[in-house]
């Protein structure tokens, strides 16, 4: 599966264009003729530093780097900040000279150009992501710039997401359209992990006692979190800074912390029988707990663990679950179900729950399951023996 996967994936960075390059997150689903306007163009930030990882992992430094010399120049032209941060999402294809381009669209009926206000955003976890990227491909591409590049990413967290209510930590990072931004006053368990694997990989390579510092209260958040009686980690926090109930959970927040903290306490990997009781669907994993379809890219992501953890059995009946779940364009599927709920809201405007996947070939699911195949550990840059 992992050579298709990659092959697939390098036609798809060859075909967004020239030189440095951002793929576009989705393509159109089996019953779709073109993806909607506000996916038509977008090359999510997240999906994209995956890709680049997952291009590593495939042994495809020259792809991989495209990638991140695009994520590095969106980190030094932005059309409004000029203070380090990165967009949640940007225009898919070359990235030419100048500002980077975000995504958005003609809209007919309002006689004027949109965009998505989630989109121009900028998430601390997609910030810790971008900062993944980079580092992942310093190990192989040192004095390139991305290491620097990195250090700024994890300087924007610092300086306008740190947070010290208790639990301290880092909190969502910002929403809504140029200039005017909303700050967000949540704290995710999933942000403060990716902040926390960032500052902990900069730790190593320059021993900065002040990224030991971030590190520290990043770790410091996910302890804070971990439901000893359940065995659970929960969400995070409420804008209020009160702890998430644990009615509402996510897989992704069950894992990461299982391969993105050395030497994690015992007691978390509780957290995999957690997830296998509460939230495995259709031979895998759903993102949440109502259990109404496969989540594709959480899927290889437990598949990932289990490898970590040496539970190769589970890890091989995953990796079968993701191979039925390859689309004619080789990527893999976001979902089996039409629509897959998260149970989550995009932006503090949102009234109702309204992140959802869909039946779609999805780019992040794509570099998920190469990383599942190859053993790739994302937040250290190291292959699984």
């Amino acid at each position: 599966m992992a050579h298709s996967l990659c092959g697939s994936l390098a036609s798809a960075v060859d075909a967004a264009g020239p030189g440095p390059v951002l793929v576009a997150s989705y393509r159109p689903g089996p019953d779709e003729a073109e993806l909607p306007d506000p996916l038509r163009r977008s090359a999510f930030t997240y999906d994209n530093a995956l890709a680049a990882i997952a291009l590593q992992a495939c042994g495809d430094l020259p792809r991989a780097r495209r990638i991140g010399d695009a994520l590095l120049h969106a980190l030094g032209h932005d059309r409004t900040f000029g203070d380090g941060r990165i967009r949640n999402a940007y225009r898919a294809g070359p990235v030419a000279e100048g500002p980077a381009l975000l995504p958005g669209w003609w809209d007919a009926r309002q006689n004027l150009w949109a965009e998505d206000g989630y989109q121009d955003g900028t998430a601390t976890g997609n910030v810790a992501w971008a900062a993944l990227a980079l580092l992942n491909l310093d190990t192989d591409a040192p004095g390139a710039g991305y290491r620097a590049g990195a250090r700024r990413l994890l300087g924007w967290i610092t300086a306008h997401a740190a947070d010290g209510r208790a639990p301290q930590g880092f909190s969502g990072g910002r929403d809504g359209f140029d200039p005017a931004q909303t700050a967000l006053a949540w704290k995710s368990t999933e942000h403060n992990l990716d902040v926390h694997a960032v500052a902990a990989w900069l730790h190593r390579l320059d021993g900065r006692p002040e990224d030991a510092r971030t590190a520290a209260t990043a770790r410091g958040f996910l302890d804070a979190v971990f439901e000893s009686g359940a065995g659970a980690f929960r969400l995070g926090t409420t804008p209020e800074g009160r702890l998430q109930p644990l009615d509402r959970v996510a897989l992704d927040t069950q894992l990461w912390p299982l391969i993105g903290v050395a030497q994690p306490p015992a007691s978390w990997q509780r957290s995999i029988a957690y997830a296998e009781a509460h939230l495995a669907a259709s031979g895998g994993f759903d993102f949440n707990e109502d259990r109404d379809g496969l989540w594709v890219e959480g899927t290889a992501q437990a598949a990932l663990t289990d490898r970590a953890l040496g539970r190769t059995q589970d890890a091989d009946r995953l990796l079968g679950t993701i191979a039925r779940q390859v689309s004619p364009s080789g990527f893999l599927f976001a979902t089996d179900v039409p629509r897959l709920t998260t149970g989550i809201r995009i932006g503090p405007a949102s009234t109702q729950d309204d992140f959802f996947y869909f039946r779609r070939p999805h780019l992040g699911a794509t570099a998920w399951g190469i990383l599942a195949a190859t053993g790739r550990n994302p937040f250290t840059g190291r292959t699984l023996e």
